[in-house]
């Protein structure tokens, strides 16, 4: 990946410092997002962002972006690009970071170096191979899979002679007994007995390629020795944490079994754990969990299939999160109202119908002079150059579309010639009232060329021709449009160039 800016994250040493709550002052609400630039961001992975963005904003706290890119083989620049083009599109905005965890490697390990001075990581020398052996033999016997404990140093307990040829990974001493729990401010009270952890692994060996550089870094020789080598991920979340002082941690439910660990290695650390609130999953519309491998589309396409960001946040914040019967509000309500008391704790299934109806009432509301620069947007991908017409168009179409692709599609019929298929102007009528559009061509030609003005020519030639308004509109509509369905003819007629108008009659 092409290199990041610059980590600039707090360094306070975690054994040492005590947390705002240990020195009995209120803190500061500071929550994150902390996305993994493993695949393309989507809508399931954004709502993460949502609740932990709108309740440090409710509070008047601070926002922290965090890029969890430990996983080099999978991570790519480009995820992290949709991360962040996202975000931005949906006004995430965040008030430090983004950080990134390939940066802070030399922070993570001199905090192992410190456990381990401390007695609260170990190595353990048991090989794969011997580790699979033992989990088949658990297995066998109907036991759970775990580590045993063989290299855990206990009072009076020898160890086996260390092996060689074999690097050892890092352990967390975890507690042997009693239970670690939390008041989950979406699950509600969760305990889970030590008993049920084995000692997590805290790092592992690192590659070959990297040993040597690890080695002249140096963190006192411990990396060139191999004792701490590359750090995992529950491990990495803890530091972080703790330096960038995060009160509240809003994430997805699929890291409720990591929460456990991360306590017990916070409290070890010295650190009261934050508030958790783990969400429930987003499902996809066939229930199952939304994924990219299920079908979900990066978010920025929402953007580009012509959602408002309003809409999109509106939207996601009601999938997993309610204010009494309110379906459709602001932003700026969202803020007002958003508390962790009214999380949903039951998944939500996205539904793009509903998405799309949520969008149109945005649409519908958004002021003309906001809505044009986004429908210009969506004509020059076309090719089509917008004008100081587009506000009127977009207020005269809004009404019947749910995308600004859907009012881009009405507007580009007022900068290119439609294309109107035979069948049509047989289907329409178009050859039954020829003499009626020529006689509305000659007055049109004439009139002022304004909406009164055409409606007075409208009426004018009706009343000459016998017809009713709907006989003369459809032909005019096709020809002009290449449909018969328009908001009222004499608005459309008045927001066309004459010649393009008196062109299109010529037509008939």
């Amino acid at each position: 990946m092409p290199s990041s800016p610059p980590d600039t994250s707090p360094a306070a040493d975690p054994m040492t410092t005590p947390d705002t709550e240990q020195r009995g002052t209120p803190p500061r609400i500071r929550t994150r997002f902390a996305p993994s630039p493993t695949g393309f961001i989507h809508l399931g992975n954004i709502r993460s962002a949502i609740y932990p963005w709108a309740f440090a904003r409710a509070q008047g706290g601070d926002f922290i972006l965090r890029i969890e890119d430990t996983d080099q083989e999978r991570s790519t620049q480009a995820a992290v690009d949709v991360i962040l083009q996202g975000m931005a599109w949906l006004g995430l905005d965040f008030d430090e970071g983004p950080y990134y965890q390939m940066q802070r490697m030399a922070r993570y390990q001199a905090v192992l170096a410190q456990m381990l001075e401390r007695g609260l990581a170990y190595p353990c020398y048991m090989s794969v191979a011997d580790l699979d052996a033992l989990r088949e033999r658990q297995q066998a016997n109907k036991e759970k899979p775990r580590y045993d404990g063989t290299w855990r140093p206990e009072p009076g307990k020898a160890l086996p002679p260390i092996p060689e040829g074999v690097q050892p990974v890092l352990r967390f001493k975890n507690p042997q007994g009693g239970v670690v729990a939390w008041d989950d401010k979406v699950k509600g009270r969760i305990e889970i007995a030590n008993a049920e952890l084995d000692d997590l692994v805290l790092a592992r060996p690192a590659p070959a390629s990297q040993a040597g550089e690890e080695g002249a870094a140096g963190e006192e020789g411990e990396a060139a020795s191999g004792r701490i080598g590359v750090p995992t991920y529950n491990f990495c979340v803890v530091v972080d944490d703790i330096d960038m002082r995060i009160t509240h941690v809003i994430r997805g439910d699929d890291h409720i079994n990591n929460t456990p660990r991360q306590i017990n290695i916070l409290r070890a650390l010295g650190h009261q754990p934050p508030v958790y609130a783990h969400l429930p999953t987003v499902l996809n519309e066939q229930g199952e969990k939304m994924s990219k491998r299920n079908g979900a589309k990066p978010v920025t396409q929402y953007r580009d299939e012509g959602y408002l960001p309003d809409a999109l946040l509106n939207y996601l914040a009601r999938l997993g999160w309610s204010h009494g019967d309110d379906e459709i509000f602001s932003r700026q309500q969202f803020l007002q109202w958003f508390d962790l008391e009214h999380l949903g704790r039951s998944a939500a299934q996205f539904d793009e119908a509903k998405l799309r109806w949520v969008n149109a009432q945005h649409l519908k509301a958004l002021p003309e002079a906001e809505l044009a620069p986004l429908v210009a947007e969506q004509l020059a991908r076309r090719g089509l150059q917008a004008d100081e017409r587009l506000p009127t168009i977009c207020a005269l179409f809004k009404d019947r579309c749910d995308t600004t692709v859907a009012l881009a599609d009405w507007a580009a019929l007022f900068y290119r010639d439609a294309e109107v298929p035979a069948a049509a102007l047989a289907e329409h009528g178009v050859a039954a009232q020829r003499p009626a559009l020529a006689a509305l061509a000659q007055a049109l030609a004439q009139c002022e060329w304004s909406r009164p003005g055409i409606a007075a020519a409208l009426k004018a030639v009706l009343a000459a021709q016998g017809l009713k308004m709907p006989q003369l509109a459809v032909p005019v509509r096709v020809l002009l449009m290449g449909t018969p369905n328009t908001p009222s003819l004499d608005a459309v007629l008045a927001l066309q160039p004459r010649e393009k108008v008196l062109r299109a009659l010529q037509r008939a």
